[in-house]
């Protein structure tokens, strides 16, 4: 009887046992990607960016989310990805509020898709060639799934040094803005006048 019951609790306590890896998953052009649920701080829908003057192509602007001055960069184009075929507007477009490495910044995305839990043991190394237009330095990794390829972005690889520095220095100017404690805050930034949008979640 308690040999029964053992073998009976087995699957469920290797189960329990396995390391599982949360994901928030997305997508940008036809690709799939992951990211680790433990850096997405939160998620928002695409609102105004504001410019910013002489910045990187890479870095689309600012926005002001609830008083906190947030770097905006536009991962498409670091990842040197083209347009899906099936483009439905930017109504699906999303911001992922990643951190890394103490510092806050949004990077645009056409879609987020779900949260899911994988097994760290189904996480493959990175093949030679997932898509030929994504650097493999990216990339931390795969999760090959029926029908579906997530590939694992590595954030804090994506970001080239002078990218790193220019959003450091957002980060020195944001400290120094002051914010009216009113319903409709709004900043100044570099001349640009923004507006705190509503934290709108998925």
């Amino acid at each position: 009887m308690q040999l029964n019951t053992l073998s009976t609790f087995a699957p469920r306590i290797r189960e329990e046992s396995q390391q599982m890896l949360q994901l928030v998953s997305f997508r940008i052009g036809r690709e799939e990607f992951g990211v680790d649920i433990l850096m997405v701080q939160e998620i928002i829908r695409l609102t105004a960016i504001t410019p910013i003057p002489n910045g990187s192509q890479a870095i689309l602007g600012m926005i002001n989310l609830r008083g906190r001055i947030i770097p905006v960069v536009d991962l498409k184009w670091i990842l040197r990805i083209g347009e899906s075929d099936e483009q439905a507007g930017r109504r699906k477009e999303r911001i992922l509020i990643i951190e890394m490495d103490g510092h806050v910044t949004g990077f645009v995305v056409d879609s987020v898709s779900e949260v899911m839990k994988v097994p760290v043991s189904e996480i493959e190394p990175t093949p030679s060639l997932v898509s030929s237009s994504i650097s493999s330095a990216y990339i931390s990794g795969v999760v090959k799934l029926p029908q579906r390829l997530i590939i694992l972005l590595d954030f804090k690889q994506i970001l080239k040094p002078a990218e790193k520095r220019e959003l450091e220095n957002i980060g020195i100017q944001a400290a120094l803005i002051e914010y009216e404690n009113t319903q409709g805050d709004t900043g100044v930034i570099s001349g640009y006048q923004i507006t705190a949008q509503k934290n709108i979640k998925e």
